[in-house]
């Protein structure tokens, strides 16, 4: 299968568009990680200026799923970091969108895995394990659902509500 790129898709489907099925989220994103195009079923969580959840979630067997995690937008600590990251490449996690900061770009850049967050930040974040897991959550002014499927590349991220037949 010939890989299509996000804008294609929107393209193909100014239908899925118009009913709000496909969905794209601002262009508030920074790339990180070697996986510039990654997609996959959605799981969410809900977190602020902590990361124990984050943790949690990673340290199962991704299955080619994408972690969103909404973390209020915070610009003041690192949610996600390098040492995370590299167990979600080796868990088979395709992808992680953060609504708030990482840390150790470099570490993470090197990694087999699609990373977008908000910026980098180098203070850590809060170890109290408070937050929601797979609720509805709202980033980059979309709402996005649990079992939603997700598609990024280097023009944006997509959310779909089924998995797109392309």
């Amino acid at each position: 299968m010939a890989l299509v790129t996000t804008a294609e898709v929107c393209d193909a489907n100014p239908q899925l568009i118009v009913s709000g099925e496909l969905r794209a989220l601002q262009p508030i994103f920074q790339i990180y990680g070697r996986r510039q195009v990654f997609s996959g079923p959605i799981v969410t969580l809900k977190v602020f200026e902590d990361n124990v959840l984050i943790r949690e979630f990673l340290e199962e067997k991704g299955n080619g799923r994408v972690l969103v995690v909404d973390g209020g937008g915070s610009l003041r600590c690192a949610i996600l970091g390098g040492n995370p990251v590299v167990q979600a490449q080796n868990n088979g996690w395709a992808g992680i969108v953060v609504n708030g900061c990482i840390r150790d770009v470099d570490e993470i850049n090197g990694c087999d895995i699609g990373v977008r967050a908000l910026a980098s930040h180098p203070m850590k974040a809060n170890k109290k394990g408070i937050g929601e897991k797979h609720v509805p959550i709202t980033v980059g002014g979309t709402r996005i659902s649990d079992g939603e499927w997700l598609y990024a590349d280097t023009d944006g991220i997509l959310i779909s509500r089924t998995e797109l037949s392309v």
